[in-house]
């Protein structure tokens, strides 16, 4: 698997401080740059809070700051919410909510920009996928997940359900991938079953 969840929730130290994370911006960076040096097609995504009690226009920049150096594949943004009982709480909020769904919809703009960045980059290659269902959109084709997690929508046979098998990526599209089965491999795959699984031997 390729893929890994690491959330960071700020590019702004003075926010992760308030937020009591043991940990700075500096630190995450350190930690992406030695897991990209060991696994350079690693696909990243991420947590962040936004509108944060404090955060400032500086606070925000720097945060889009930090989505634009890691470039992220996939992450989840949204609203800071008070919640009693916790120390964040007790910080005086002095953001307004016209603000802060402004600053989330340009972290999310660029959030989805960085995913098609990286889905684009994979246009060509192939890929090893699950196919674990039909596409939403369109239940005549099937869909499975990369091993870095993309959605991958392609035309094929219903016996291929729950098994791996290889694509072509052909194109991306804001939310998935659509591919073709690699045509002498389309009835060589690897079947899943409970304690074991068959692994092709290509030649």
């Amino acid at each position: 698997v390729s893929h890994l969840h690491l959330p960071v929730q700020s590019g702004s130290d003075r926010i992760l401080k308030l937020m009591k994370r043991q940990y700075s911006v500096a630190d995450y960076e350190s930690i992406v740059h030695r897991l990209r040096e060991r696994r350079p097609d690693l696909s990243l995504s991420s947590d962040f809070i936004i509108g944060f009690p404090g955060e400032t226009e500086e606070d925000f920049e720097a945060t889009l700051s930090l989505i634009d150096r890691i470039g992220f594949d996939q992450s989840f943004s949204f609203i800071y919410s008070a919640r009693p009982g916790t120390p964040a709480a007790d910080l005086t909020d002095g953001i307004t909510h016209a603000e802060k769904q402004r600053r989330l919809a340009i972290v999310q703009q660029r959030l989805r920009a960085s995913a098609q960045q990286a889905s684009r980059a994979m246009v060509g290659t192939e890929q090893r996928i699950l196919v674990d269902g039909y596409a939403r959109r369109n239940p005549n084709q099937l869909s499975g997940r990369t091993e870095n997690n993309r959605v991958v929508n392609f035309d094929g046979p219903a016996d291929l359900l729950q098994h791996f098998v290889d694509v072509h990526i052909t194109e991306a599209l804001p939310n998935s991938l659509r591919a073709r089965l690699v045509a002498n491999r389309a009835n060589d795959f690897a079947m899943i079953s409970e304690g074991s699984a068959r692994v092709p031997s290509y030649t």
